[in-house]
């Protein structure tokens, strides 16, 4: 039976005519807020012809356009704060790889709400004040292991701070000091899972109960993965710096996607390619706008993130809307010969090949104008080392299962054991050489 606590009954649980009633007083005042102390939006909204009292329904938000990451890069690094500097408590940002970050801040009120939907979620995935939270995330400017920092406070669990990196010192610590919580980026568990493998560490040996996953997308199959190396129940989790960090949604116990917390953030699916808003149950791209933000908010925020929405009833009594793991991003999809592809899909395929490692990395490239996708899979020394006609029938296998999931072909090259690199962040998946 599911753990049914709730943090937060009175929201969490909260009767679907109420909170949209709720949700179209605090829109009208996200609106007024960033209209009068945002010259982004109020440029926006100018545009068009919209006045924040021209809002009358939940749909009429749809009207106004969308924000993205350019909006975000054009005002750095303040431009988009509702609020004076002297209200912003905290800075965080993300990390610039493709250009300069984008920055955001937190006003007292921010940080109070931040750490009360962690707690929501942490909660939900079955976390107690009598655990003890690893945190392996990276400290910093990143905001995922402030907002689980906080958050596992909040509910009186103790917390280790042990941030990312040095795999060795986390496995010891995590046995010494009886870890019983594991955060941290889902292939970064599967990182742990071969150290403990390769240094004969039991997971029997190890006090951890529960993992709490974000920071990336990761399958079904890498789930099962986790769970079955490591001997825990894994939950997912899901948040963006531009929107708040972690905390915008969590699994529950019953895991069949993830509760978005619908009193503090607006969630829409459009289609990637037109913005058209999409039907309830359509898969497509991910759009949020901010309801309770003071310092940062952000309104039909493009996350890229492509999900599905669920509005059916949970077990577990929230009536949230239920989002499903991530297939990927609008921006990171890849496109072979016309198809659209996920890592995702790939992942799902390998994990159920047996002898395939959960380690992998795509190869996209263009040849005499037409797209080849390489998939290099790490395999069990059984495999790597078999005759070379087993082998071969591996490889076989694994290409038709690939095509006929995918709709296009993909070449399969085996690597040896341990050879890919492992990653104590987010994993790097795909080198699409076509850009370069």
């Amino acid at each position: 039976m599911p753990h049914l606590k709730i943090w937060d009954p009175v929201h969490e649980c909260m009767d679907r005519e109420a909170l949209r009633e709720l949700q179209l007083r605090r829109l009208k005042q996200t609106l007024d807020r960033v209209y009068h102390n945002v010259p982004c939006y109020q440029q926006k909204f100018t545009d068009i012809g919209f006045h924040p009292d021209d809002l009358q329904t939940l749909e009429d938000l749809q009207r106004l356009p969308f924000t993205d990451k350019e909006d975000l890069r054009r005002n750095y690094p303040y431009g988009m704060f509702a609020v004076p500097m002297k209200e912003v408590v905290r800075i965080h940002s993300s990390s610039g790889t493709t250009g300069k970050p984008t920055v955001v801040g937190y006003s007292r009120r921010d940080l109070d709400t931040w750490t009360e939907l962690v707690a929501r979620f942490m909660t939900a995935a079955g976390v107690t004040a009598e655990d003890i939270v690893h945190i392996a995330f990276g400290y910093g400017l990143f905001t995922g292991a402030f907002g689980l920092h906080y958050g596992a406070e909040r509910i009186g669990a103790s917390v280790i701070p042990i941030s990312s990196g040095n795999t060795d010192k986390q496995l010891m610590i995590m046995h010494d000091y009886r870890s019983s919580a594991l955060v941290c980026t889902p292939s970064y568990a599967l990182t742990m899972a071969d150290r403990m493998e390769r240094t004969g560490l039991d997971p029997q040996s190890l006090d951890l109960r529960v993992g709490l996953f974000g920071a990336e997308p990761w399958s079904e199959e890498m789930r099962r993965e986790i769970e079955r190396r490591l001997e825990i129940v894994a939950t997912d989790n899901y948040g963006l710096s531009e929107v708040m960090g972690p905390g915008v949604a969590g699994e529950c116990l019953c895991r069949r996607g993830m509760h978005i917390f619908e009193d503090h953030f607006l969630p829409e699916i459009i289609d990637p390619e037109t913005g058209e808003v999409l039907p309830p149950g359509s898969v497509g791209e991910l759009v949020i706008t901010s309801l309770t933000k003071e310092a940062f908010p952000v309104v039909r925020y493009r996350t890229r993130d492509i999900t599905r929405l669920d509005y059916a009833p949970c077990d577990c009594g929230r009536t949230m809307v239920r989002m499903q793991k991530t297939m990927g991003r609008s921006d990171d999809m890849l496109i072979i010969k016309g198809v659209n592809v996920f890592p995702t899909q790939i992942e799902e395929v390998l994990f159920q090949m047996e002898g395939c490692e959960p380690h992998y990395q795509l190869i996209v490239d263009r040849v005499n104008n037409v797209d080849t996708l390489e998939v290099r899979v790490e395999v069990n020394e059984k495999i790597f080392f078999d005759e070379m006609k087993q082998q071969k029938a591996f490889v076989e296998a694994v290409e038709k299962r690939l095509a006929s999931t995918l709709g296009v072909g993909a070449r399969v090259k085996l690597v040896e054991p341990a050879s890919m690199p492992r990653h104590e962040g987010k994993a790097v998946r795909v080198i699409d050489r076509r850009k370069l």
